[in-house]
């Protein structure tokens, strides 16, 4: 059984990512070689002051904070980030998780879901690619991307359109072959930076 992260990078009132996130979630539930942990960023805030590059947190509060997300992404095998895209970016707090985090990210898969108005949030995903890579993280190509998101789902949260799905069957069936082989590659040889 594979360990999948997925996390929601959007805090913002009013937010639609929960109803993203559910619909990847029910689709990582239909699965018998997955299991889903949401990490969303806003019921589980991180520190927004980075300590001394090398150093620990210097108070209770933020290795409080950590604590409830740290040993969450350690654990997983892979990872799904949902994420929309603000001013052709990603929110400031997903960028925040991933910074406080190294070897969490370290020869392990990450997939997307994006979602904005014209784009589908796919800018904010091609910044990702840049700044996973940089944390020797493996970014999937095959990715779900969501063009005016509010008008894509039904009233129980089910998407409209079959092609919508059969992107997510694609996704999460690629980030299973990432996750089992570098799983393995991981235990064979474990991966140093």
């Amino acid at each position: 059984m594979l360990k999948i992260a997925v996390i929601l990078g959007s805090i913002r009132e009013g937010r639609f990512g929960p109803a993203v996130a559910n619909w990847l979630l029910d689709h990582l539930h239909e699965r018998d070689d997955m299991s889903a942990d949401l990490i969303d960023l806003a019921e589980t805030p991180l520190p927004t002051v980075l300590p001394v590059l090398g150093q620990p947190p210097a108070s209770q509060e933020d290795r409080d904070l950590l604590a409830a997300v740290s040993p969450r992404l350690a654990a997983a095998d892979a990872f799904v980030i949902v994420t929309p895209e603000y001013n052709h970016s990603f929110p400031a707090a997903l960028k925040n998780a991933i910074d406080w985090h190294g070897v969490e990210w370290q020869a392990k898969p990450v997939a997307f879901v994006s979602y904005g108005a014209f784009s589908a949030g796919l800018r904010a995903v091609e910044q990702l690619r840049l700044v996973l890579a940089e944390l020797h993280a493996v970014t999937l190509r095959d990715s779900v991307g969501l063009q005016h998101p509010w008008a894509q789902f039904d009233g129980d949260g089910k998407a409209l359109d079959p092609a919508v799905d059969a992107a997510s069957k694609v996704m999460l069936d690629r980030l299973a072959w990432w996750a089992h082989a570098l799983r393995e590659a991981r235990t064979a040889r474990p991966y140093t930076v």
